[in-house]
């Protein structure tokens, strides 16, 4: 079941793509990771994961998330980008940051392939404590 929150924070969108866009990745993180979404401040996350870093710090994150931003659906992939290089080849047009996915139009990618990714970087995410920063797994900019 979506929380208020969730559905609030959907109601706020305003490109019409970005809210369809928005309630496709829904869908699809729901069916992924098994997790009802939460917010976690903008973000809609999908149960959570454990990190801690050599240096000490340490943090609980939504262990599968996205953002439906002005410019972009922003997919978050706290396991680093360039884990997923070989998917994100045949995913179609996006562009990336460290631990980033960006998507200007769903239509325009493989859902299936982006399905593959996410439920990579989540079973990666929740198999443990999770201890490195996203860049730390190679970046491959696109």
């Amino acid at each position: 079941m979506t929380s208020k929150q969730v559905t609030e924070y959907l109601g706020t969108v305003r490109s019409a793509r970005r809210r369809r866009d928005a309630e496709t990745m829904l869908e699809l993180m729901h069916r992924v990771t098994g997790e009802e979404p939460r917010m976690w401040a903008t973000v809609v996350g999908f149960g959570q994961y454990h990190y801690k870093y050599a240096s000490g710090r340490e943090g609980d994150s939504a262990a599968a998330g996205f953002a439906a931003r002005a410019a972009a659906t922003t997919v978050y992939l706290s396991d680093g980008i360039g884990a997923h290089a070989d998917l994100l080849k045949k995913l179609g047009p996006h562009t990336t940051g460290v631990g980033c996915l960006y998507l200007k139009n769903l239509d325009d990618i493989d859902l299936e392939v982006l399905e593959t990714i996410v439920r990579r970087s989540y079973e990666t995410l929740t198999s443990g404590t999770f201890g490195g920063p996203a860049r730390e797994s190679g970046q491959a900019g696109s």
